[in-house]
């Protein structure tokens, strides 16, 4: 198999052992995971399916953060324990990803169960130095980190830009440099707290992914990503402060999905456009939502449109129309040669169309891409 590395900027062989270790940064539970959501995780399952089909055995961990600004905003907005909130929005998530049949992850740790691994984390970047404490915030200083920028290759004014945009508040005049990320916060009054050598308070966002996945998965991930936008701030804070720990590798392989639009934006739930699982599920059933979704290459941007729900049913009356009558063909080799060029499941899809429309029976090709006949 070959992916696109985005570290490495090209397409390169995926290099793993008989066990595959994989990290897909989970969602913020402070309100409903929508469609853009749902390709990230639908990318990840995709690629598991095509692992285990090939002999791998996976290993998935997707975290959940139940704390940091948003969520505690929001709880702070809608007067509700942030944990209550989270526990809402997490039923929501795990019953709209049982509808378009993604495979069970192999953890959903959350970060308010790694407080100590965190704080142990914190320590060692502090203990070598990396790190500093102004006024009980803990910062991690990007300059002692020559390969900042590794992963995302962006110039530092994007990333000012870039970090202003995702909250880290580059303005901070506690900062030795607008570009060094906070690892330990003071709590507000109404926030939740753990004591830590730096006083009472909570972690930063980058800490708790970094804390989870060292833990679970061990120094080196075989493949780690999420949304294409997580690449700064968020992976290339990750990269940085757990190579800094380990000296190792952090990530052998980083994948980074597109972004969903509707009405030529970005869905985001700032602005409201948004498309959700179980809204399409009401309309059609939801192995055509899938199929919808499996239209577009994992790497592009692409826009939803009422129209890719119609196709994905009438493709699926299509292959059904095989189950009967249908003579074995080579389709499942192609779907999987389509699978190894980059998880291109357009191509698979139209492996899988041009079998069907020939009479061959494509119920098991279907069934790599996750969709049951």
């Amino acid at each position: 198999m070959r992916l696109f590395d985005s570290a490495r900027e090209g397409v390169f062989a995926l290099d793993v052992g008989p066990v595959v270790t994989m990290y897909s940064c989970g969602i913020t539970p402070y309100d409903a995971a929508h469609l853009g959501h749902a390709f990230v995780y639908l990318t990840f399952d995709v690629l598991q399916r095509r692992l285990r089909d090939a002999g791998y055995e996976t290993r998935c961990v997707r975290n959940v953060t139940d704390v940091d600004d948003d969520i505690l905003r929001k709880a702070r907005e809608l007067g509700v324990n942030y944990l209550d909130l989270a526990a809402q929005e997490m039923a929501t998530f795990e019953r709209d990803m049982a509808l378009i049949n993604l495979l069970a992850v192999h953890a959903e740790p959350r970060a308010t169960g790694a407080i100590p691994e965190i704080l142990t984390l914190i320590g060692q970047t502090f203990d070598q130095g990396i790190a500093y404490e102004v006024d009980g915030f803990v910062y991690f200083e990007v300059s002692k980190f020559p390969r900042f920028g590794q992963v995302s290759h962006a110039s530092r004014d994007l990333m000012i830009e870039l970090a202003s945009i995702h909250g880290g508040r580059p303005e901070d005049p506690r900062k030795r440099d607008p570009l060094d990320f906070v690892l330990w916060q003071p709590s507000l009054e109404d926030e939740p707290a753990w004591e830590s050598r730096w006083g009472a308070g909570r972690p930063g966002w980058h800490i708790e992914c970094s804390a989870l996945a060292l833990r679970d998965l061990g120094v080196t991930v075989d493949v780690h990503g999420g949304g294409r936008d997580l690449a700064f701030p968020h992976h290339e804070c990750e990269a940085a402060q757990s190579e800094s720990v380990t000296g190792a590798p952090f990530v052998k392989h980083w994948l980074h999905v597109g972004l969903v639009g509707l009405g030529g934006t970005k869905m985001s739930k700032s602005l409201g456009n948004l498309v959700f699982v179980s809204e399409l599920a009401k309309l059609a059933e939801p192995a055509a939502v899938r199929l919808a979704m499996l239209n577009q290459h994992y790497r592009e941007d692409w826009e939803w449109r009422d129209e890719l729900l119609s196709l994905a049913v009438s493709r699926l009356s299509t292959w059904r129309s095989t189950l009967t009558t249908g003579r074995a063909s080579s389709v499942l080799d192609d779907v999987r040669g389509a699978l190894d060029d980059d998880l291109n499941c357009p191509a698979a899809l139209r492996c899988i169309d041009d079998a069907a429309h020939a009479g061959y029976g494509v119920a098991r090709a279907a069934a790599l891409l996750g969709i049951n006949l």
